[in-house]
């Protein structure tokens, strides 16, 4: 309930105040991990607002029809929302608004998701940006506004209007057992994530330059989940990151550069939807990808049972956590889509399914970057050695230890739960033999790099 502009706008109305949720067709179509989330994440935040002398109220169906309906039940005047940026977002909101404005109601969008209206970050020339580095360079320097205060009261109306069910909404149905498996991960609600950021600013952020990129350390603040939600904004974490930066603090700018590069995820993403679904460089829609997603190599991959060390610990760690540490995304879908030849929309599907802090931009635009169709300065033509990898970022093997059940003497209990989440028609054991690579890591690479060299663009 802090730094939320359109709550806040509602409460200085002076008029009553009636929360709403409208689960609408973007909601069903969400992963079963997200989705999940999303219904811990609503099911906190009503009990937040009882606490506060306020309610928040359930609605299901088309967002123009349920709001209009709402309108007109309870005699509202204005319907306020904070802003979405992806292109389904956008049409219904527009349509809403438009829709809202012709009965007379006062309908506004508001600024939070984002610190930098994508919009309103151009090139000298007037374009948008493709590159990350000018882009933060452009960014790095403007006023961001300070955060806004929790509301000290939240006007209720006389009567409130009916409330549909979350339990009857059963957002969580398709998790099955693996809920129970990664909800003890998960860090809900607001207060969670400002105690989140707090312990980060306090001991993390000073370390985070290197402690980020091993996998086996607690050394990134975790907020992504908190952030796809809202339950965090950008806006209070970068105010903090200038705090510590100002102290001293050495990872601080990097921290801030982070939370830019998912600026600059929603900037690719308002300016070319098509980053969501379709290669962002068009020249890569000949390049010869596997789209096959029954392929033994790509169940491998989602089982975590690929044989390379470094992708199944990452994979593992997803299905106990619903998270999966960066350096492990970036191998993952490397591995996917060079050594084993995968289009990256098999992984970006899979990551959709899977990640409780799943965000579309972030999502589109680091599947596309691993693949080499998306905003990488870099030559298309990196390939991420998984071997080496895992031997330069976790050389004490911590972190595959903490995630391989198979071939080890002494289990560790998180290695354990990756077999309690599974499906039981996997039917594997950790009894199982670790297997064999699916594709050699040497292999994989050199087949990758002679598809590149003969592509046909």
């Amino acid at each position: 309930m802090s730094d939320h502009p359109a709550l806040e706008a509602a409460v200085q109305s002076g008029c009553p105040v009636i929360p709403v949720f409208v689960q609408d067709a973007s909601v069903d179509r969400l992963g079963a991990a997200p989705k999940w989330r999303l219904g811990l994440g609503l099911e906190h935040h009503a009990a937040a607002l009882c606490a506060a002398g306020s309610r928040l109220i359930l609605r299901s169906g088309p967002a123009r029809e349920v709001l209009e309906a709402l309108v007109e039940e309870v005699g509202a005047g204005a319907v306020y929302w904070m802003r979405a940026y992806d292109p389904e977002g956008v049409e219904r909101d527009t349509q809403v608004k438009a829709a809202l404005k012709d009965r007379g109601v006062e309908a506004r969008s508001f600024e939070g998701h984002l610190m930098f209206e994508p919009w309103t970050v151009e090139t000298k020339t007037g374009g948008f940006y493709k590159v990350y580095t000018p882009f933060w360079k452009a960014v790095k320097d403007r006023i961001v506004a300070e955060p806004l205060a929790r509301p000290a009261q939240i006007p209720a109306p006389q009567d409130w209007p009916e409330s549909e069910s979350l339990d009857v909404w059963a957002l969580g149905a398709e998790m099955r057992r693996g809920a129970e498996v990664v909800r003890p991960f998960v860090r809900l609600g607001e207060e969670a994530a400002l105690g989140r950021l707090g312990a980060f600013m306090a001991q993390g952020v000073a370390d985070y330059v290197e402690a980020r990129n091993l996998p086996a350390v607690d050394g990134t603040s975790g907020l992504s989940e908190n952030l796809s939600l809202g339950e965090i904004t950008p806006r209070q974490c970068w105010h903090a990151g200038l705090r510590a930066r100002e102290a001293g603090k050495a990872g601080a700018e990097t921290f801030l550069k982070e939370l830019v590069w998912r600026e600059f995820a929603y900037h690719l993403m308002w300016h070319t939807p098509r980053i969501l679904s379709d290669n962002w460089k068009e020249d890569w829609d000949a390049f010869p990808w596997n789209e096959d997603e029954e392929r033994a190599e790509v169940i491998a991959w989602k089982q975590g049972r690929t044989g390379i060390p470094f992708v199944d610990a990452a994979m593992r760690e997803l299905y106990v956590t619903g998270r999966m540490h960066n350096r492990g995304r970036m191998i993952v879908a490397s591995y996917l889509t060079k050594h084993l030849m995968c289009h990256w929309r098999i992984g970006l599907r899979w990551f959709e399914d899977t990640l409780i802090d799943w965000d579309p931009a972030s999502n589109a635009m680091g599947w596309q970057w691993a693949a080499g169709s998306g905003p990488d300065a870099a030559p298309y033509f990196r390939v991420f050695n998984p071997v080496s990898q895992l031997e330069k970022f976790d050389p004490d093997h911590a972190y595959m230890h903490r995630w391989i059940a198979e071939g080890t003497l002494k289990l560790s209990r998180d290695a354990l739960r990756y077999f309690e989440a599974i499906p039981k028609s996997w039917t594997i054991s950790p009894d199982d033999p670790y297997p064999d690579p699916v594709v050699d890591a040497a292999e994989g690479r050199k087949r990758a790099l002679n598809a590149y060299e003969n592509r046909d663009f």
